[in-house]
C-alpha cells in the first residue's frame, strides 16, 4: 500500500507514565508494560496509519531528564537531537504533571515539533485532579491531547495532534526564559555557534549544554552539523571561562520553577480518599519497622502458594509422561526403530524432557503470574526503597533490589534490568551479583531436597508451609550474600562511593488480570521453559551416551564421576553431583535429571515419580543430611547458566567481568560447602 507521506515520531516520557501502553495502543504491538521503572531500555519501534499517512514511531527509554548521565538519558537525548523526528510526543501522567513537565520543557528546548500527551486521565479524575488542556497548550506553545491509553480513550485526538504538527511548517517560538546570569552567558556563546549549520533553537540548546558541561552531547551535535574537533575545543574552552560557577543547578532550578508555575495554572487538585489511603499503605509498606517484615511475608506467601499449588499438577504431569513414554517406545518399536535409537529417544531425550516439563511448568505457571501482579500493583519500587539503605552500606545502589526481584524469575532478566542503574560502577556490581540470586530454575531442586531431607516424605500436614519457610530463608541468605559480595566488589575491584538515586513510588493500580496471565505465561513461563527444553534435548542425549558407551570395563560416565569424586567429597558432595552441575551449565533445570540418570546409569528416570523413591535412590548412592545441606548451598551459589553468562558479556562487552560474574558465586559456593562439610564432619553429623 502506498502512503501519501511518511513521518517519524519519537515517544518520550518519564518512567511509569504509561508511555509503552500508548505505544502499544497506537501500533498494536505488544511491548511489555508494567508498573516499575525501566521497562523500555532500548528503542522499540512500530508504526500506524492515519488519514493515509504512515507514522513510524520509536518508543524511547523512560527518563527523568536529558542531562545525558544514564544510558536512558543518552539514548533519548541523542535520538531527539540527532535523528530529528518529525514529531516528538511527550507522554505525561495526569496525576503528577508538575514533575513530568520538567522533561517536557527540556525537550521543547530542542525541538518545536512536539506534542504533549497527558495520559492516565481516568486515574487523575478518580483523584479529583482536573487538567485544563487548553491552558497547558497556550503556556507550552504545543498541542496537548488528553488520553487514557489503557482503555484507548483520547487516541484519536492524540493522532490528530501528531498529524497537525507533522504537516505544519510553522514553528513554536516559545522558549524557556532563564535567569539574567544564564541568559547573558547564552548571549555570549551564541555568536561562537555561527559556523554550526543548524537552526537557532539547536544553537541555543548547544549553548545550554555547554553551560551544563555536557561535552558529549555538544560533540555529537557539532559533528552532526559538520564542525571539526578544533572548533569544538574552542567552544568548550569559551564555555569553561564562563562556568567558573557551575550553571547546572541554576538551569535545573529554572526548569523546576517554570514547571511549577505552569502546573499551578493548568492543574487543579483536591484531596481524596484514594490518595489518603495510598499514603497510609505506604507508611506501612515502607515503614522502618514494618517495611522489611512485610516484604519477607509477601515472599513467603508467594512461595507457599507456588509450592502448594504445584504439587498435584507436577505429580499428574509426571504420571502422564510415564504413560506417554511407554506409548512412544511401543510406537517406535512398531515401525522398526532400532533398539539403540529407541532407547536414546525415549530413555535419554524424552525422559529428561518429561522431568523438566513436569517439575518446572506448574511452579512457573503459578510463580510468574503472582510476581507480575506484585509488579503491576506497584510493590517492586517499594521493595527497592526498603533496601536502599542496606545497599548503600554495601557500596551499591537501591535500584539493585529491582534487579534481584527480576532475578528470581530469571537471572538473565535481572542482568539486563541493571540498565536502570545510572552509575556504571554500580551497574557492574548489579550485573556481577545478579546470578547469586536463585532463579526459578533452581526452585524445584531446592524444594525437592528440602522436602526429602528437612521435612520428610511422605508429606505431612504443614509440610508445604515449612518448605516455603525454608525456601524463603534460602532466598534471604542469597540477598545477604549479594550485599556482602557488593561490598567486597566496592572495596576491591569496583571502588567508589554509592550514588543517590530518584525512585518514583507509583500509585497503587489494580492489575488487568487477564493481561497479567497472558503476559506471565507467554513472556515468562514459556520463555524460560522453552529455553530449558531446548537445552534438555542435547543434555539427555549426552548423559545417555556417557552412561551406555564404555571405555575399558566402565562407562564414560563412571570415568568422569570417578575423576570428579575427590573434589566432590571435599565439598560434601560426590562426583556425580559435580558432573551434573557441569553438564547443567546450559540450564539449571536439568541438574537433578542428570543426577538421577547418572545414579541409575540412564535407565529409570520416569520411574522416580515420587519423592520417597527419589530419596531412596539418593540415600542408596551415599547421600546424607550433610550431602543435602551442601547440595542446597551449591544450588544457591554456583556459576551462572550459559544464558546468564552470554547476557553478562552482552551488557559489559568484557570477558573480564563475565569471568568475575562466573567465578564469584562459584567461589562462594565452594567455600561454604567445604566449611559446612568440615564442621559437620568434625561434629560427627551425618
Amino acid at each position: 500500500m502506498k502512503y501519501e507521506k511518511e513521518f517519524t515520531v519519537a515517544l518520550a516520557g518519564n518512567p511509569n507514565v504509561g508511555k509503552s501502553t500508548v505505544f502499544n495502543a497506537l501500533t498494536g504491538l505488544k511491548q511489555h508494560t508494567g508498573n516499575w521503572v525501566g521497562k523500555t531500555v532500548g528503542n522499540a519501534a512500530g508504526s500506524y496509519t492515519y488519514n493515509n499517512n504512515k507514522y513510524l514511531i520509536t518508543d524511547l527509554p523512560g527518563t527523568y531528564s536529558l542531562c545525558a548521565h544514564s544510558a536512558e538519558e543518552i539514548i533519548a537525548c541523542r535520538h531527539i537531537c540527532l535523528e530529528k523526528p518529525d514529531v516528538t510526543v511527550i507522554v505525561c501522567d495526569a496525576s503528577c504533571l508538575e514533575r513530568n513537565l520538567n522533561l517536557v520543557l527540556q525537550i521543547t528546548e530542542i525541538t518545536s515539533k512536539a506534542v504533549l500527551c497527558v495520559n492516565m486521565m481516568d486515574e487523575a479524575e478518580k483523584k479529583n485532579i482536573k487538567t485544563d488542556i487548553t491552558k497547558l497548550s497556550q503556556q507550552l506553545g504545543i498541542p496537548v491531547a488528553a488520553t487514557s491509553a489503557r482503555s484507548k480513550k483520547g487516541l484519536d485526538k492524540l493522532m490528530q495532534a501528531i498529524e497537525s504538527v507533522a504537516l505544519s511548517k510553522e514553528s513554536n517560538d516559545i522558549t524557556l526564559v532563564y535567569t539574567s546570569r544564564i541568559e547573558n552567558a547564552i548571549s555570549q556563546l551564541l555568536p561562537l555557534t555561527e559556523k554550526i549549520e543548524t537552526d537557532s533553537r539547536t544553537k541555543r540548546f548547544i549553548c545550554l549544554k555547554l553551560l551544563q558541561g555536557d561535552s558529549d552531547t555538544v560533540d555529537s551535535l557539532c559533528k552532526k552539523h559538520g564542525t571539526d574537533d578544533n572548533y569544538l575545543k574552542a567552544l568548550i574552552s569559551a564555555a569553561d571561562r564562563l562556568t567558573v560557577n557551575n550553571f547546572t543547578d541554576e538551569i535545573i532550578s529554572c526548569i523546576f520553577i517554570t514547571a511549577e508555575g505552569i502546573a499551578a495554572e493548568g492543574v487543579k487538585r483536591s484531596a481524596n480518599k484514594k490518595q489518603v489511603r495510598d499514603r497510609k499503605i505506604d507508611r506501612i509498606l515502607t515503614g522502618k519497622l514494618t517495611g522489611i517484615p512485610i516484604m519477607l511475608l509477601m515472599l513467603f506467601i508467594i512461595l507457599w502458594i507456588t509450592i502448594t499449588g504445584a504439587n498435584y499438577p507436577s505429580a499428574l504431569l509426571s504420571e502422564l509422561f510415564g504413560k506417554a513414554e511407554s506409548l512412544l517406545y511401543s510406537a517406535l518399536s512398531s515401525i522398526g526403530t532400532p533398539v539403540t535409537l529407541n532407547s536414546v529417544l525415549t530413555e535419554g531425550i524424552f525422559r529428561v524432557l518429561a522431568w523438566v516439563v513436569s517439575v518446572m511448568l506448574p511452579p512457573m505457571a503459578i510463580f510468574f503470574p503472582l510476581f507480575t501482579i506484585l509488579e503491576d500493583y506497584g510493590i517492586l519500587p517499594r521493595i527497592a526503597f526498603n533496601l536502599d539503605k542496606a545497599f548503600k552500606k554495601a557500596g551499591a545502589c537501591g535500584k539493585q533490589a529491582l534487579c534481584l526481584c527480576m532475578s528470581l524469575g530469571c537471572n538473565a532478566c535481572g542482568i539486563t534490568g541493571a540498565r536502570i542503574i545510572d552509575s556504571k560502577r554500580e551497574r557492574l556490581i548489579a550485573i556481577i551479583t545478579a546470578s547469586i540470586m536463585p532463579c526459578n530454575g533452581k526452585f524445584p531442586t531446592i524444594i525437592s531436597i528440602i522436602t526429602m531431607f528437612a521435612i520428610g516424605v511422605p508429606a505431612v500436614a504443614g509440610s508445604d508451609f515449612l518448605a516455603a519457610l525454608l525456601l524463603s530463608a534460602a532466598i534471604a541468605a542469597s540477598v545477604a550474600a549479594v550485599m556482602l559480595s557488593s561490598r567486597f566488589l566496592s572495596k576491591t575491584l569496583l571502588k567508589g562511593m554509592p550514588s543517590s538515586f530518584t525512585l518514583e513510588l507509583p500509585p497503587y493500580r489494580t492489575p488487568q488480570f487477564a493481561k497479567v496471565l497472558v503476559r506471565a505465561f507467554l513472556d515468562r513461563t514459556l520463555f524460560v521453559l522453552g529455553r530449558a527444553v531446548i537445552v534438555a534435548i542435547p543434555a539427555g542425549l549426552i548423559i545417555w551416551l556417557m552412561a551406555n558407551v564404555t571405555a575399558g570395563d566402565a562407562s564414560l560416565l563412571s570415568h568422569c564421576t570417578e575423576f570428579l569424586d575427590p573434589f566432590g567429597r571435599m565439598m560434601g558432595l560426590d562426583g556425580v553431583i559435580l558432573l551434573a552441575f557441569i553438564l547443567g551449565f546450559p540450564a539449571n533445570e536439568i541438574v537433578v535429571p542428570i543426577i538421577i540418570m547418572a545414579y541409575s546409569e540412564g535407565t529409570v528416570l520416569t520411574e522416580i515419580s515420587e519423592l520417597s523413591a527419589l530419596k531412596d535412590l539418593f540415600i542408596s548412592n551415599g547421600w546424607t543430611s550433610v550431602t543435602a545441606i551442601c547440595m542446597v548451598i551449591f544450588v544457591l551459589f554456583h556459576f551462572p547458566c550459559s544464558t546468564s553468562c552470554i547476557t553478562v558479556y552482552k551488557e559489559t562487552k568484557s570477558l573480564k567481568w563475565t569471568a568475575v560474574s562466573f567465578a564469584l558465586p562459584t567461589v562462594i559456593g565452594i567455600a561454604l560447602c567445604i566449611a559446612v562439610n568440615g564442621i559437620c564432619t568434625l561434629s560427627a553429623v551425618a
